[in-house]
């Protein structure tokens, strides 16, 4: 879907010609005599309106407005969340005509900013992307532009750029985290890394088998093992600041498919395990995101990617390995695969002298149980950089939630035969993931965010939710110069944009 920005008020939304009129009315708007003003009121005395988050009324061919459709939306007190709410419904109820041609209207809005703008545009984004890689037969889609009309589009145009910015990086993590396994290998997402590096300042190097051996990342190598696809160790790099300046580093888990390996799973849903390399694939939309914004900072990607299978070379429980930093691990669950190829990552990470580090994965049960699908996981050994992210989901509507990190939690992961074992119990199982992955974090600021339960859908809407893209690009802006959209670097050759 492509978007367009203009000024457009009341009386002039209703001349535009389009598919669909969305009208978002929050609880105080403003009377007026103009047609729209006119049909809104009369909608809401009648009763047949209510001006309450998500609610609607449809109008067809409605006198002296140009559009085929009229929605009303109820926009409540207009806050970020109610306006997503709303374009969500109304969006849901236009995308399955004919419609082409949307005009959001916001103008009825009072003081709508940043965060509206941002929230109307990727409601706008979700409602039309569509999965299609795998499928033999597409039909064209139909929604093909949205037109967003504000009162004065030279106040919100920076905040606009930033959120079309965004929906090409929610739309290219979903593309990635939907694929299944064998259309999203190590050698695939190491592709799309190669492809992101078309864009402005951004760099991809991918390293394979032996040069991940020569680095001695023997516990992601001891993952991968079991796996007739080989591994690919993924570093992207978006060089957006001065040389000089420290980078932040996103470090996305890349598991393409988790059978659990010998600690097999069930059968049971058992295909949703191609969603476990959803944090690579945030990286992926981090990156595309960037590519777009063009932000004032240095950032590096690193995505460890590989299969967790159970071959006849794979891991068993009881194992030791020995990680990129001499720590042994004794391995008492093979399912607990991630954290084992994310350690070797962070230790990889020290040699940028990062000003911060972020792990993003979909590390385990234990936080979905904890904390649902509504809010990630979050654990930070940093009290500042833990309420930068917070601030930052709260802004994106991306939400997080910070965990506990007590060392009593660590007790669990004592070994008789290593330095560490890599579960401790089912008791706090995502504290004590993140307590294991604290010990090869000890050189930086370091968060790691657990995306469990928040990543993606199952049941009739099963699917990749892109998060948390929006919360990570917020979080990144903000660690800019300014979080302003600045002047873009001389284009290389653009990539191929992931429609929304």
């Amino acid at each position: 879907m492509d978007f367009e920005l203009k000024t457009l008020t009341r009386a002039r939304v209703c001349t535009e010609k389009c598919d669909a009129l969305v009208v978002l009315v929050p609880l105080d708007v403003a009377e007026g005599d103009d047609t729209l003003s006119v049909l809104v009121e009369a909608a809401t005395q009648s009763g047949d309106f209510e001006r309450k988050p998500g609610k609607l009324l449809q109008a067809y061919r409605t006198s002296g407005i140009a559009a085929t459709r009229v929605v009303l939306v109820g926009a409540g007190e207009g806050g970020a969340k109610n306006v997503r709410t709303a374009v969500n419904a109304a969006m849901g109820a236009i995308k399955g005509g004919n419609t082409q041609r949307v005009v959001l209207c916001l103008s009825l809005l009072k003081d709508a900013g940043a965060a509206h703008m941002q929230a109307a545009v990727m409601a706008c984004g979700d409602a039309a992307y569509n999965y299609s890689a795998t499928k033999s037969k597409v039909p064209p889609a139909k929604l093909q532009r949205t037109v967003v009309a504000v009162a004065d589009a030279a106040v919100v145009k920076a905040s606009f750029e930033k959120a079309v910015g965004l929906v090409k990086g929610v739309a290219l993590a979903k593309e990635w985290g939907n694929r299944p396994a064998n259309h999203a290998t190590p050698v695939m997402l190491a592709g799309a890394a190669r492809e992101l590096a078309k864009l402005p300042r951004i760099k991809a190097e991918i390293l394979g088998p032996k040069e991940v051996a020569k680095l001695g990342m023997g516990s992601f190598m001891a993952v991968a093992r079991g796996s007739e696809e080989p591994l690919r160790f993924i570093v992207l790099r978006y060089d957006g600041g001065l040389k000089a300046d420290a980078p932040v580093v996103l470090v996305g888990k890349g598991i393409t498919f988790d059978t659990g390996g010998i600690s097999i799973k069930p059968a049971s849903e058992m295909d949703e395990m191609k969603f476990d390399m959803c944090g690579a694939a945030s990286v992926l939309g981090a990156f595309r995101a960037l590519g777009e914004l063009q932000p004032k900072l240095n950032v590096i990607g690193l995505i460890p990617s590989c299969e967790n299978m159970p071959d006849g070379k794979a891991i068993k429980p009881g194992d030791v390995v020995t990680s990129m930093s001499g720590q042994t691990i004794e391995i008492l669950n093979t399912d607990a695969e991630g954290r084992l190829v994310l350690c070797d990552a962070l230790t990889y990470a020290e040699r940028f002298k990062p000003r911060a580090v972020v792990d993003i994965a979909t590390l385990t049960g234990a936080c979905v149980v904890a904390l649902g699908a509504v809010r990630s996981g979050l654990f930070s050994s940093d009290d500042a950089l833990a309420q930068s992210l917070l601030n930052a989901g709260e802004r994106s509507l991306d939400l997080c939630w910070r965990m506990p990190l007590d060392d009593e939690y660590a007790d669990g992961l004592k070994s008789n035969f290593a330095d560490v074992a890599n579960v401790a119990g089912r008791a706090g199982g995502a504290v004590t993931a993140a307590k294991f992955l604290q010990r090869f974090a000890g050189k930086f600021p370091w968060a790691h965010l657990d995306i469990a339960g928040t990543a993606w859908k199952g049941g009739a809407a099963k699917g990749s939710t892109g998060r948390p893209v929006a919360l990570l690009v917020e979080y990144l802006l903000s660690q800019s110069e300014s979080s302003a959209v600045v002047t873009k670097a001389p284009a290389k050759k653009r990539i191929k944009a992931v429609r929304a």
